[in-house]
């Protein structure tokens, strides 16, 4: 008969097991999780035993076992003893200890298709990811053109915008200049200028476009 775990025993991935107390915040226990295991991760690396590394950073070799366990909260002074014993910066000590951020994960195939200006010219987009981040949105396109497709040299949109050639040949146009693109070349331009494919060379043509949009406070 399996007897059910303690619901407040918090357990990590690296297998750091501990109790947490109902008004301590999983960001601050994540935090603790993140220095022991970074201390204990730089101690052995250095080939150091607890009790050498206690003497060497100048703590109880009971403290900085309860420490690499995360069972105990670091103090500022303790933590610049640490990264002194260590011989790294402080930050080293906080190493995985992020919030959880934004991913957008998208298996190969599965992208989503959209609509865009240049689907009524016969471009196909696939929406590759896209994420909000703190200061913009970042967009990721797949763009096919094939022999059905039309030269379209009139998009326009704020942000930056990178191109990467994966296949065919194209002239692409930004503003009152034209740029031979084939497999390996790339183009970053300011989106506000007119851009777009201007004569198709050599078809299917597919890249890689990314886009970074500005943040449009509301």
């Amino acid at each position: 008969m399996c007897v059910p775990e303690d619901e407040s025993l918090l357990r990590d991935r690296a297998g750091i097991a501990r109790s947490r107390a109902t008004d301590e915040s999983l960001d601050s226990v994540a935090l603790e999780v993140a220095i022991a295991r970074n201390v204990r991760d730089l101690r052995t690396h250095r080939g150091l035993s607890v009790a050498d590394m206690a003497v060497e950073v100048g703590i109880s070799k009971a403290m900085l076992s309860k420490i690499e366990n995360a069972q105990t909260a670091c103090s500022l002074s303790t933590l610049a003893a640490l990264a002194r014993g260590l011989d790294v910066p402080v930050t080293s000590l906080f190493r995985g200890a992020d919030t959880e951020r934004q991913v957008s994960y998208v298996k190969a195939g599965r992208g989503t298709r959209i609509v865009r200006n240049g689907s009524q010219a016969g471009h196909d987009y696939e929406l590759l990811g896209t994420l909000r981040g703190e200061h913009k949105r970042l967009e990721c396109l797949m763009v096919t053109l094939t022999a059905k497709s039309d030269t379209y040299p009139l998009f326009q949109h704020p942000g930056t915008e990178f191109i990467y050639m994966l296949e065919g040949k194209m002239d692409y146009e930004h503003g009152r200049s034209t740029y031979r693109l084939g497999p390996g070349d790339s183009l970053q331009f300011d989106g506000e200028g007119t851009h777009g494919p201007a004569i198709l060379v050599q078809v299917p043509i597919r890249f890689l476009s990314v886009i970074a949009f500005p943040d449009i406070s509301v």
